[in-house]
């Protein structure tokens, strides 16, 4: 484990989903933005220079679409956790994952730039 300071950083995804706990949020939906840290050893893929070694960012975009897309859940804590979940469960290579979900239309009635959730989640004890 040479590389466990190594991380693949997709930010800034953006996608419309119909989470929350309001029901115009469910039926109207609204922007989610998601950025994942991912936490897994890049010296293979760095030194050979082969995707092979490492995690296809397009796979792990078309996950977490799914989960942002899917079917609603209530809390933007359970929708990180969804996609923290998915990461590690599609990809082995990756030990550990770090996922904000923020939310910049949230109902607050108020200015904010957005609520949000990050979890981080490892395989194995930590």
């Amino acid at each position: 484990m040479s590389g466990v300071g190594d991380t693949l950083l997709l930010v800034g995804m953006t996608f419309r989903g119909r989470h929350g706990v309001l029901p115009r949020e469910r039926e109207q939906g609204q922007p989610f933005v998601v950025d994942c840290r991912l936490h897994l050893d890049l010296a293979e893929a760095g030194a050979r220079d082969d995707l092979a070694c490492s995690v296809d960012y397009a796979e792990v975009y078309r996950a977490v679409r799914e989960v942002v897309e899917g079917p609603p859940l209530q809390l933007v804590e359970a929708v990180a956790e969804a996609i923290a979940r998915r990461i590690l469960q599609d990809h082995s290579r990756v030990e550990g994952v770090e996922v904000t979900v923020k939310k910049p239309r949230a109902p607050l009635g108020g200015r904010f730039e957005y609520v949000g959730a990050s979890v981080a989640r490892w395989r194995g004890p930590r």
